[in-house]
């Protein structure tokens, strides 16, 4: 029976030879990960703010605003940074979504069209925090495998 050696990207499966690159890249990949969930924190404050605006007091739409001009730049450097090391295919992809979706939903809420596209804001906006949950998340799985973890809770 023959044995295939699994080799591996950030993000992906793991193997001998992708702890090697995981040793290399740590830096990489934590900071990549700091980011992401900064991200996403960013998209919660994004959410609360808009509810505290429509259900509580109209002021706390500047916050809203002021978010998004705010943290809009993280989604570009989650691009960049996924250019600089050898990440799984998937995390690639979803990090550099997020500028791309990010940019359509700002056009959603800006452009003046016959068929009103501000109806689809809210939906574009859950994408965005899907698609930064499940870049956390998938970036984690490379941080803390799995043996590692069941390891810490014995």
């Amino acid at each position: 029976m023959k044995y295939a050696r699994k080799t591996a990207s950030i993000g992906g499966a793991t193997s001998d030879s992708s702890l090697a690159i995981a040793d290399l890249n740590k830096p990489l990949i934590l900071g990549l990960y700091v980011v992401a969930i900064l991200f996403n924190l960013c998209l919660i404050a994004q959410v609360f703010t808009v509810g505290m605006a429509y259900f509580y007091n109209p002021e706390w739409w500047q916050i809203h605003v002021w978010l998004v001009r705010g943290y809009g730049g993280l989604s570009l450097i989650l691009a960049i940074w996924v250019c600089f090391g050898s990440f799984s295919q998937r995390i690639r992809s979803l990090a550099i979504s997020m500028p791309i979706v990010l940019g359509i939903q700002v056009l959603t809420i800006h452009l003046k069209t016959p068929i009103p596209l501000a109806v689809v804001h809210p939906l574009i906006g859950f994408i965005l925090f899907s698609a930064s949950t499940s870049l956390v998340h998938r970036i984690s799985e490379f941080i803390f495998p799995k043996t590692e973890l069941k390891e810490l809770a014995n």
